[in-house]
């Protein structure tokens, strides 16, 4: 038996994706594109014009079910890496980061790793979810992002 407290909070999966990394970083980077990706069916829209650059950005996204999330840019490096918390308008994020990491394996080939991370997460209400998200949800994210980039 698992107690909470040794839970594993971070699930992970990653695949090579037969693309140039800076292909399939504008899918990510642009909250636009991220509903064509979403392998959780999570996201309804995202207004254009909100490309990501920095760290310290906030972007704004509108769920299936109706609710908008800033999401709080914590980790960039533009082609390479970017991960954000989600947060109800105007509310500290409560403490799970999505995060992205692209390693190009050659011109036309890139590693893609989605890692969702809930060790800060505290909120009893965002649990049940928070398991819930397993790698193969992370991977289907990963396989859809294959399929718009790689025709």
């Amino acid at each position: 038996m698992t107690d909470s407290t040794e839970e594993n909070r971070i699930a992970s999966a990653e695949r090579e994706i037969a693309a140039p990394a800076a292909t399939i970083f504008e899918l990510i980077a642009d909250p636009a594109q991220q509903p064509r990706w979403d392998g959780n069916d999570n996201l309804a829209e995202a207004a254009a014009g909100q490309r990501v650059r920095a760290a310290g950005e906030v972007f704004r996204t509108t769920l299936t079910v109706g609710a908008v999330r800033e999401n709080h840019v914590e980790e960039f490096t533009e082609g390479r890496l970017i991960a954000w918390r989600p947060a109800e308008p105007g509310a500290t994020p409560p403490g799970h980061l999505w995060r992205w990491e692209l390693e190009p394996l050659d011109e036309g080939r890139t590693l893609v790793r989605h890692t969702y991370d809930w060790t800060r997460l505290t909120d009893e209400k965002r649990l049940v979810r928070a398991r819930a998200t397993t790698p193969e949800k992370l991977r289907a994210s990963l396989d859809r992002l294959a399929e718009l980039v790689e025709g």
